[in-house]
């Protein structure tokens, strides 16, 4: 097996069937047990007969588990498979975004000084922000409207890259009511963790209520997980509270996107 056949995006862009078995796993998570082959087959575009051997495959990989006629669910083998490619989909899509889209797209920035249609300018990030100024930076582009001081400004023609640094995600472990919930986080380390970064989450009511005891309303809540990545990906430092029980499956998801983070454990014994 050579290296390109070992990487996931590879495979599933270089391949139909690695698309269709892809596709054929995510439908039997979202209908499991009952799977129904015909739906399936008219959604992709293939024949029932198809779908009934791409299925047949993927409980031979043990991937999926047949549970009787018609009765199918995805494994954890076939979950982090699932997970696999997709966040290889979407680390693809941001590069897309990010770094081809730019050259051909207008993007909106907020003018860091009166600017003036057609004028070139620098693009840097701040606090998350991204702005315009007339000063020149790593990244060069035209302003294609007049703009004041703290407006919005459409820049294209972009060239050379941005220079941004990621923010570092710091991980709290808090424990689900039954094992304490709020009443077992140390509020003093907690305080600490807080202090500086730009956005604070929580995950779970318990985290939610440790923050408030701490005198701290979380800036996110419904969302969170996301949220904080997105802001990290921005160049903000995040702390985000997380119930024990979904702490594991949340650094998973950070080191598929590549973020870096610190973990805090503030249970107290």
């Amino acid at each position: 097996m050579n290296e390109a056949s070992k990487d996931p995006l590879s495979s599933i862009l270089r391949s139909k069937r690695e698309v269709t078995r892809l596709q054929i796993l995510v439908e039997i998570a979202e209908h499991q047990p009952a799977v129904r082959q015909q739906e399936i087959a008219d959604k992709l575009g293939v024949t029932p007969q198809a779908v009934s051997e791409y299925i047949r495959e993927l409980v031979d990989e043990e991937m999926a588990a047949a549970q009787g006629r018609g009765r199918y669910s995805v494994t954890r083998t076939g979950i982090e498979w699932i997970l696999n490619h997709a966040e290889a989909l979407e680390a693809y899509a941001r590069h897309i975004r990010r770094d081809i889209i730019q050259q051909v797209s207008t993007w909106t920035a907020i003018a860091a000084e009166d600017l003036v249609e057609g004028e070139q300018v620098g693009l840097y990030m701040q606090h998350g922000w991204l702005y315009a100024s007339k000063k020149p930076r790593s990244a060069m582009g035209t302003v294609v409207m007049d703009a004041r001081a703290g407006e919005d400004v459409g820049v294209t023609r972009l060239s050379g890259l941005i220079d941004h640094t990621e923010g570092v995600v710091h991980v709290c472990k808090v424990p689900r009511i039954l094992r304490g919930g709020s009443r077992k986080v140390r509020k003093d380390r907690l305080l600490e963790v807080i202090d500086g970064v730009g956005v604070v989450a929580a995950v779970g009511l318990e985290g939610y209520v440790a923050l408030q005891q701490a005198g701290r309303t979380p800036d996110m809540f419904f969302g969170a997980r996301e949220g904080v990545i997105e802001a990290a990906f921005h160049g903000i430092d995040c702390a985000i509270l997380v119930v024990d029980e979904e702490f594991t499956d949340f650094l998973k998801r950070l080191e598929g996107v590549g973020l870096s983070y610190v973990l805090h454990d503030l249970i107290a014994p």
